[in-house]
């Protein structure tokens, strides 16, 4: 019964953590469209990032920063993303697919 609580408290935990971990330094640009942890956007046409697959939100901000990626809101975003290194990349992307 106590391994059992023990692996409880491990996953409330973990489930907290990830819930309350702080926004990488780069996010205040993000959340002036996207709104609070992605989820609230302020603009129709802006996605939602709260939830979004992890590996998606790499290769999405990968593509607008190299200028593949066309259409929408893509010149915003290229400009925006340019300014994102490899690590700004993984730890947006990390926090965003963590945000439900």
């Amino acid at each position: 019964m106590k391994q059992f609580f023990y692996g409880l408290a491990g996953v409330i935990l973990l489930v907290a953590s990830s819930a309350f971990a702080a926004p990488p330094a780069k996010e205040a640009v993000c959340r002036a469209c996207h709104g609070d942890g992605g989820a609230k956007p302020i603009m129709d046409v802006y996605p939602k990032l709260n939830g979004q697959n992890k590996g998606y939100l790499v290769a999405i901000l990968k593509s607008y920063r190299s200028g593949e990626r066309k259409g929408g809101q893509s010149a915003v975003m290229n400009a925006q993303a340019k300014m994102l290194s490899d690590d700004d990349i993984e730890a947006l992307a990390t926090y965003y697919s963590s945000q439900k």
